[in-house]
């Protein structure tokens, strides 16, 4: 089966042909802001212990090569660019975030197409339509597969990320249908990505790996190495094996034409697992109405689903902090600042106010609440209930004050890291599309 007779080969038809024009306005500003936001993310990711280990294990020794990795003087082969980057990328759990993918969609993909369009000295433009295929079709497949896939255990950043990423660079290398169908059918027997990592270094594996392996994915279907094109539907396929039992029928693609799932990209102000939002944002509701000194218990009612990837409940590092409702919240009552990524130390976990409180908090799973709404009830001394709910599930309806915002978080993350002259210019460069401008001219400017 090939062409429209497969899932794979449905979105390899309609995504490989997609050009710049078809790109609407709305969508185009958010590619923009998500490699931005991106860029930002790996500047500062990079000079993370992960971003480092990895950098030593291997990007020195690689040979050199065309494509820059992020936040250092060194270079090298495309592949080893992406998996470095999209580590780095991720090595803060700050970087976007979409519902129908249940994942972070553009820290597979665009370190996968970054360092190829380096490689190939492509254009700006080039870049960002490819980068735009690579998230549409990873949404795509996410909202696919849900919720079964991601209930199972498998972390669709790392899974479904690898075939973004692989859609992205068939759509950069100019691939055509059948090619591309290929290169997505490699890229998703490659997927894999355990949410038992989260909290750990090995989460943030699972961008640079679905980075790198998507890339290797197109360049092998570019050179007419073949996959099985119903890989995602077929018995023993992707779907079957890490679907939770779901078969997805290809009819349930049609629900999305005429839609750019990009524009639904949703952006982290705490620097914290994204499950996490809407309880930071109900504590800081009712923050101003309480003494902390006088704060009997807590209850944190999420979603049921909440409990399997942010549910840490007595964190000793950071690192695991950011995955704790229990933690997070205590220190959003705190007042401590969590959009700061310092906030989230292996100290800060261990500090006597933090672990007092955070042991009065009850995380309370509600059957019918989604995972992007949270009600806070805080329990006074006195007998009082202050209670905020919160919802961080809708896409911005402003996309102008969300590109002021984002641009304020990209120079509190990258300007230490660049200095303030070069982030600013980053920041001009991401966000401009000019069909002229070489990506060169951006990953120049990229390095400490």
């Amino acid at each position: 089966m090939m062409g429209g007779d497969t899932i794979l080969g449905r979105l390899a038809t309609e995504w490989s042909a997609v050009t710049a024009d078809d790109v609407p306005g709305d969508a185009a500003a958010v590619v923009g802001q998500c490699l931005l936001d991106w860029l930002g993310c790996a500047v500062a990711g990079s000079a993370e212990p992960l971003a480092r280990i990895m950098v030593g294990a291997l990007a020195v020794g690689d040979g050199g090569g065309p494509s820059t990795i992020v936040g250092t003087t060194l270079v090298a082969s495309a592949r080893t660019a992406a998996l470095v980057n999209g580590a780095a990328g991720h090595a803060l759990d700050f970087d976007d975030t979409h519902t129908a993918l249940s994942g972070h969609p553009t820290v597979p993909v665009l370190p996968a197409v970054l360092a190829l369009a380096e490689e190939l000295d492509s254009s700006m433009l080039a870049l960002r339509t490819a980068f735009a295929v690579g998230v549409e079709v990873e949404c795509r497949l996410g909202a696919l597969l849900a919720p079964g896939h991601y209930r199972a255990g498998w972390h669709a950043t790392g899974t479904l990320g690898t075939i973004g990423a692989a859609a992205a660079c068939a759509h950069l290398l100019g691939l055509d249908p059948e090619r591309t169908t290929h290169a997505l059918a490699l890229a998703a027997t490659q997927a894999a990505g355990l949410k038992a990592s989260f909290g750990t270094m090995a989460k943030p594996l699972h961008a640079g790996k679905a980075a790198a392996d998507g890339l290797l994915a197109a360049r092998l279907a570019a050179g007419g190495f073949t996959g099985n094109p119903a890989i995602i539907e077929a018995a023993q396929g992707l779907g079957d094996a890490a679907g939770g039992g779901t078969v997805p029928a290809i009819e349930r693609l049609d629900r999305f034409e005429g839609r750019w799932l990009i524009r639904d990209t949703l952006f982290k102000y705490h620097a914290a697992c994204y499950l996490t939002h809407a309880s930071i944002n109900a504590a800081l509701g009712v923050r101003p109405d309480l003494e902390v000194g006088h704060i009997e218990a807590v209850e944190v009612h999420v979603a049921r689903d909440s409990l399997q990837v942010c549910n840490i409940e007595r964190p000793t590092t950071g690192l695991e902090g950011k995955f704790s409702l229990r933690a997070t919240t205590a220190m959003a009552l705190l007042g401590d600042d969590t959009t700061d990524m310092a906030s989230y130390s292996d100290q800060r976990m261990g500090d006597r106010d933090l672990v007092e409180l955070r042991e009065r908090v009850t995380v309370v799973p509600d059957a019918d609440r989604v995972g992007t709404r949270s009600r806070v009830v805080v329990i006074t001394d006195d007998g009082r209930r202050l209670e905020a709910e919160d919802d961080t599930g809708r896409p911005a309806a402003d996309l102008d004050l969300q590109q002021q915002r984002l641009a304020a978080k990209f120079a509190a993350l990258a300007s230490p890291v660049l200095g303030a002259d070069a982030a600013t210019a980053v920041r001009e460069a991401a966000l401009a599309a000019e069909a002229s401008a070489s990506v060169r001219s951006l990953t120049a400017l990229l390095s400490a």
